[in-house]
């Protein structure tokens, strides 16, 4: 057997990824990919094609093909065999069989590709193999890894407690009336001080948790704001950004912590803990009409306990709008459609430990303008030199809460800021990049609906595309996994979720 190549392509044969085991160059490569396509008749089924030079065996994989492109010559029997196992170490790397995915993991798969072949002659390896082989484990590397962590958190005790020393003797000195010990030498009662500020900063800055980056807002001269100083000055340097024009919204920071909070995984994760993740990528028309939505969705498994390895998910499914369901290949699709349970094929194997496992996915694509979550009418009109632009939202997904909803509307160049009439919610004008940003901390069933006037020198066409960005804690397509259950016995198993609606793309064109 001599194998050439191995690339993953798309249906009309552009190379996703491709690796050569033999001396060839990209033009061939790309030539052979693109004639593939063609070779294969319509209406019938086979797993490989020839040529005057070469054969192509392949396997479809939604709407990608695996392809091996081999000599004529080669055991067709073995080529197929080879066929199976790069098709089944596609999902080891990548959650969902798309383009976008493979192309992320793309070095993943030359690397494992690699391990299956080597100067186009099959080695002699399985899945198993193939993955520790990739991985490189090293029990020396974690030894070290956990003897510098521990010198770490050592050290870090042992500045804080040097820390908490130095503050009580300059405590215990203010007290008597003398002067705080330092370091020796001239001026060290200062250093002292200075010091100990320094090492208690640092301190506190190490153990603050991670939390959303303020917006940056623009440079200007002011006066540098000291450690504790009252909030009269910095209400001064705001007042004096309003005044040159630029405007400002206090309550970003606020919104983007509670973004991160919604967003945040379950501090109590069980040893069976789920992420169900919804994106949309939505396109609709500035005169009405749905021109294109599309969602995809998936269940992420992850199990940090090995003796919950073997369970069955119960899935409830309440949709009504004509989702595409898939399981995962490993999956029993007959126990699946039959009572809506996610289990191996073989019920003794067990799902892999601490790594996120794709089990479930999802897909809906529609035309239909009912199925929109949450509606925008943008309406400019023409009024002398001016425009004057009203727009509105509408939830229509009541079931449905939206975070840190995020409305943006691009403006002319050069006209100066666009002045507010009446709005819903709070805005944001960003002069650097021509935006008016409609901030709205949230939309439910509760606030379902809010309005934004703005009138400034301009075309009608200037404000468009619009965009819109939102988060939510709550899926659109009502699937839920509402039971876990052991496979040996039927005992239920304690489980936590996680579930995140997110924007892929929202215009408004």
């Amino acid at each position: 057997m001599v194998l050439l190549a191995a690339a993953v392509c798309t249906k009309a044969g552009k190379a996703i990824v491709s690796r050569q085991f033999v001396e060839m160059t990209r033009t061939r490569i790309e030539g052979l990919l693109a004639a593939f396509p063609k070779l294969m008749n319509t209406g019938k089924q086979h797993t490989f094609v020839e040529t005057e030079s070469v054969r192509y065996v392949y396997q479809p994989m939604e709407k990608l093909y695996m392809v091996l492109i081999t000599t004529k010559n080669s055991n067709i029997l073995e080529d197929l065999e080879t066929l199976r196992l790069f098709s089944r170490v596609i999902p080891e790397y990548c959650r969902a069989l798309e383009e976008n995915e493979i192309s992320e993991h793309c070095f993943d798969l030359i690397f494992a590709f690699d391990e299956i072949v080597a100067l186009g002659y099959r080695e002699n390896v399985n899945l198993a193999q193939i993955r520790t082989f990739t991985e490189m484990d090293s029990h020396e590397e974690k030894v070290f890894r956990a003897v510098r962590e521990t010198q770490e958190r050592e050290a870090k005790a042992e500045m804080r407690r040097k820390a908490k020393e130095l503050q009580q003797a300059r405590r215990d000195a203010e007290r008597h009336g003398k002067k705080a010990p330092g370091f020796g030498g001239f001026g060290s009662s200062a250093v002292s001080g200075g010091m100990t500020a320094m090492i208690t900063e640092t301190i506190i800055e190490t153990e603050k948790p991670k939390v959303a980056p303020a917006p940056a807002r623009p440079s200007g001269p002011s006066k540098a704001l000291k450690l504790g100083a009252k909030g009269k000055e910095v209400d001064n340097f705001v007042d004096k950004l309003k005044s040159e024009g630029e405007n400002i919204m206090t309550s970003v920071g606020k919104r983007s912590a509670e973004a991160a909070k919604v967003l945040a995984p379950p501090v109590n994760m069980e040893s069976v803990h789920m992420k169900i993740e919804e994106k949309i990528s939505l396109t609709c028309g500035r005169d009405g009409g749905l021109q294109n939505m599309e969602l995809h969705g998936m269940i992420m498994l992850h199990i940090s306990d090995e003796k919950f390895a073997r369970i069955r998910l119960h899935v409830e499914n309440e949709d009504k709008r004509g989702v595409q369901l898939q399981t995962h290949p490993n999956v029993d699709k007959k126990l699946f459609t039959t009572e809506s349970q996610i289990g191996l094929k073989n019920p003794e194997k067990s799902f892999p430990i601490n790594s996120d496992v794709g089990v479930l996915k999802w897909r809906l694509q529609t035309t239909e303008e009912s199925f929109i979550p949450l509606t925008i009418n943008c309406w400019p009109s023409e009024s002398g030199n001016s425009c004057d632009v009203n727009i509105e939202y509408e939830l229509q997904e009541e079931s449905l809460e939206l975070n840190d909803v995020i409305i943006t509307i691009p403006l002319p160049s050069g006209v100066g800021a666009p002045v507010i009439g009446e709005i819903d919610g709070e805005y944001r004008h960003d002069s650097r990049r021509n935006l008016l940003e409609w901030c709205l901390p949230v939309i439910d069933a509760k606030n379902k609906s809010g309005s934004l006037e703005f009138s400034i020198a301009g075309q009608p066409n200037d404000f468009f595309p619009v965009q819109v960005s939102f988060v939510s804690k709550k899926n659109y397509c009502n699937i839920q996994v509402t039971k876990v259950t052991q496979v040996d016995g039927n005992s239920p198993v304690r489980f936590s979720t996680e579930t995140t609606f997110l924007v892929d793309k929202y215009e408004i064109l």
